[in-house]
């Protein structure tokens, strides 16, 4: 499978997901915010909310792997540029600056860095 193949089928299979959660939220929220339960509505909410704690794990395991290969692939990258750029070798140098200025960047917005 190519890359727009891969691309075509992760983007239906992410968009199909968040569609069946757009549904099982908010039955799961009237489970939770309904004053009395009978004993099967009960059952049915002790299931959901055990199942969408499974779903919150792996895509948090999802998250992790993402951020560790992106994250760990751009670290790899910028030692062996800095590498080439203590040789002199001028593209290299222009990367590791571009990318000192990302990590600055990075570290001083907003964003969120994993560091595990």
């Amino acid at each position: 499978m190519n890359f727009n193949e891969s691309k075509k089928s992760l983007s239906e299979e992410l968009d199909q997901f968040m569609n069946i959660l757009n549904d099982l939220l908010p039955h799961y929220e009237r489970l939770v915010n309904q004053q009395s339960l009978n004993k099967d509505e009960l059952k049915e909410l002790g299931e959901v909310e055990y199942f969408l704690i499974e779903v919150n794990s792996k895509i948090n395991d999802i998250k992790n792997k993402l951020d560790q290969h992106l994250f760990g692939h751009t670290l790899d990258l910028y030692y062996k540029y800095k590498e080439k750029a203590k040789e002199g070798d001028l593209n290299a140098i222009q990367k590791v600056n571009r990318m000192r200025d990302f990590f600055k960047n990075t570290l001083e917005g907003e964003a969120m860095v994993n560091w595990n």
